[in-house]
């Protein structure tokens, strides 16, 4: 308030007292410098206002003053503004002031707040420390009780423990949870004591009662089932699956009385390969009396006559049709529908009188003792928990003897087998069994398949080189009266080769491809050998295409048709039934196809002209041809269904011969429309060609 009333008596007083400090603007300081005034004078030019006084002549000096009176009033208003507000701006000092006391209480009162802040973080510093420590005390008493807790929940033996393995029937549930208990606890002991934990002295006697206890109880239940195996009539499958079923027994008895463990195997194999041994002997003796009494001896072999006779002595009958021997037939299902039907019952098949063919024997034989082979081996794997090397050499104590005995057995019968397609077969079974069993995936077997085709791939082979030899020495002198139709014996070759090769594709051997080759080879040197009985060659040639047409057809029906022996009847096929064309066309047509082949060699070589004197003979052909040419393809359609007993392969000899012929005719109206011929009167007699295409047409038709 002083300061507006010294303010206001300054005004009063008038403004000469003022002292105005201009700065920069003091024209009277020694510090101007007059390049600086020209610069502010130039600026002050520049101004818009002066600029504009300048223009109208306006006097600055009276200009500045006036300035300084408007400056003045303001100044004067100001005051008057400020003097009217005082109380207001006296108020507001007041309330600036009193902030201040407020504010500065307020900073020590946080300044207090900031002292207790820093001490209760201290505090929380130590505290978090403590807890810390705490923490990991917390921590290892907990780990200390922990590993005692389970130390001595694992020593302590419970009394239901006690109660349940001492009193409860091994086949109880309960039962078995405590020998798992016990067990476990047996290795916690047995580990803690090299530990030399003194706990450990406290229960192993105990635990030693117990499992002498659960031993005896164990051993008494596996023997006892072992012991049922040898009942009459048992399946023992029951049995063993009740074994399996607490296949935990046995792991006990190995971790902790192996002596017990190896009495309890020793029993199960010798009550086992006695059984087994005793089963197949019986069941493979009452099945080989169910196979057909007519089979094949060393007489049956494709090469015999059919009218050859057994010797007035032999108890052994006759086979009614010996070509059964060659024949697949049905036989081919035991690979396919009936590879693992039910196996043959005994007692079944002599009630209904039934017989079986040898392989179908083996097959129900070797397809038992795959089955049962396979569930041996994978229970004694489960059971004794072995594997490998030490499984197989189980399962050989335990099947040894009886496998033994089915090799033997079939070394004695296969030594009489004369029947290659049993033996084939009985090949294909054992290969398709050895796939059965890796899928299973049990190679128990694989030693004894592998022994058996060592003794069934000689057999084989010899039974095909004695039929081979059988051919071979046939002499068709012996046979008397022969007719151009198709021998037995190459339907015999035919069948048999076809059964071997449809056979053999599904598991293709190099060593049947060469035997066939041999029978082949052997059976074509045969059937020319039988043609060159017959006097003349178009009968010769009809035997021929009649027999290798029958061969082809029957291995086509059967096989595929790129089989070499497919192809290698069909190239034969060909060439006799294109030289038996020439044969039939010859009688009827020889002279015009003499005529033609004879001048196209002498055109071709230019000698042509040497054959104009030969009008007579050309008008003879044509003449004879015209005559005769209607009747003599009706001749030739009558012969060719007399000769061939195949209807189809009849037509297409006939369609071929029909064909050849308008190919010579058509030949020879070329060669007459050729000099010398072309100027010959005899010419215009020619039939014309379509006239006999529309003839042949018509019997190609009714044939």
């Amino acid at each position: 308030m002083d300061s507006l009333t010294s303010e206001l008596d300054y005004q009063d007083n008038g403004v000469e007292d003022l002292d105005f400090n201009l700065g920069k603007l003091d024209l009277t300081s020694q510090e101007f410098l007059l390049d600086e005034v020209d610069e502010h004078i130039q600026a002050n030019l520049e101004d818009d206002i002066v600029k504009e006084a300048l223009k109208t002549g306006v006097d600055l000096r009276q200009y500045s003053k006036q300035v300084e009176s408007e400056l003045l009033d303001v100044e004067n208003l100001s005051i008057k503004d400020y003097i009217k507000e005082s109380k207001n701006i006296a108020s507001l000092h007041k309330q600036i002031t009193a902030c201040d006391s407020i504010l500065e209480t307020m900073e020590q009162m946080l300044n207090g707040f900031q002292g207790d802040l820093s001490s209760i973080s201290n505090e929380i510093q130590t505290l978090q420390q403590q807890s810390i420590a705490m923490n990991v005390k917390l921590r290892n008493r907990q780990a200390v009780r922990g590993e005692l807790s389970q130390f001595v929940d694992e020593m302590v033996i419970p009394e239901a423990m006690i109660t349940h393995i001492l009193e409860t029937a091994v086949t109880e549930r309960h039962f078995l949870e405590q020998l798992h208990e016990l067990n476990h606890k047996i290795n916690f002991v047995k580990e803690q004591s090299f530990k030399e934990a003194k706990s450990c002295s406290d229960v192993k006697d105990i635990l030693d009662k117990l499992k002498f206890k659960a031993i005896a109880k164990i051993r008494e239940f596996l023997l006892h089932k072992i012991y049922q195996f040898k009942k009459p009539m048992t399946n023992y499958h029951i049995p063993q699956n009740a074994m399996l079923k607490f296949r935990f027994f046995n792991e006990f008895l190995m971790a902790n009385e192996r002596h017990v463990a190896r009495e309890i195997r020793d029993e199960y194999i010798d009550t086992m390969h006695k059984i087994y041994y005793s089963y197949f002997k019986s069941y493979s003796s009452r099945l080989m009396k169910l196979q057909y009494e007519e089979v094949a001896d060393k007489d049956d072999l494709m090469g015999v006559e059919d009218t050859a006779k057994r010797g007035f002595f032999s108890s052994k009958p006759s086979l009614k049709n010996r070509s059964t021997i060659f024949t697949l037939g049905n036989r081919g299902t035991i690979l396919t529908s009936d590879l693992e039907s039910p196996i043959i019952v005994p007692h079944a098949a002599q009630k209904s009188e039934a017989k079986h063919s040898f392989e179908s024997l083996f097959r129900s034989q070797h397809y038992a003792l795959l089955d049962n082979c396979c569930r041996e081996y994978l229970f004694i794997s489960d059971l004794f928990m072995v594997t490998g090397s030490a499984a197989q050499d189980l399962f050989n104590h335990i099947m040894g003897k009886t496998l033994a005995k089915f090799l033997k057995n079939m070394d004695m019968y296969i030594a009489e087998c004369y029947d290659s397609i049993a033996i084939f077969l009985c090949i294909h079974i054992i290969y398709r069994y050895q796939v059965l069993m890796h899928k299973r995936n049990v190679p128990s077997l694989d030693k004894y398949w592998e022994t058996l085709l060592e003794m069934f791939w000689p057999r084989f082979e010899y039974i095909l080189h004695q039929n081979v030899h059988s051919i071979k020495v046939i002499d068709p002198s012996k046979f008397g009266h022969i007719d151009v139709r198709p021998h037995y014996i190459t339907r015999r070759y035919a069948e048999f080769s076809a059964a071997l090769v449809g056979l053999n594709e599904s598991f293709p051997s190099d060593k049947v491809e060469r035997l066939l080759a041999m029978l082949q080879a052997e059976v074509e040197n045969f059937i020319l050998r039988m043609a060159a009985e017959f006097p003349q060659r178009k009968e010769q040639l009809i035997f021929l295409i009649n027999n290798y047409d029958m061969m082809l057809s029957v291995i086509m029906e059967r096989t595929t048709e790129q089989s070499k022996e497919s192809e290698g009847f069909k190239d034969l096929l060909s060439a006799r039934t294109h030289e038996f064309i020439e044969e039939i066309l010859s009688p009827y047509f020889g002279g015009l196809i003499g005529f033609v082949k004879e001048t196209e060699i002498a055109i071709d070589r230019g000698s042509a002209e040497n054959l104009k004197y030969q009008e007579g003979r050309v008008q003879q052909i044509i003449r004879g041809f015209n005559a005769d040419w209607k009747k003599a393809i009706e001749l030739i359609n009558q012969e060719v269904m007399r000769s061939f007993t195949n209807f189809k392969n009849g037509t297409q000899i006939l369609q071929g011969s029909l064909t050849q012929l308008i190919q010579y005719y058509h030949r020879f109206h070329k060669i007459m429309g050729q000099s010398p011929f072309k100027n010959m009167a005899c010419r215009t007699e020619l039939i014309n060609i379509h006239h006999v295409m529309v003839e042949v047409k018509k019997h190609k038709a009714s044939f």
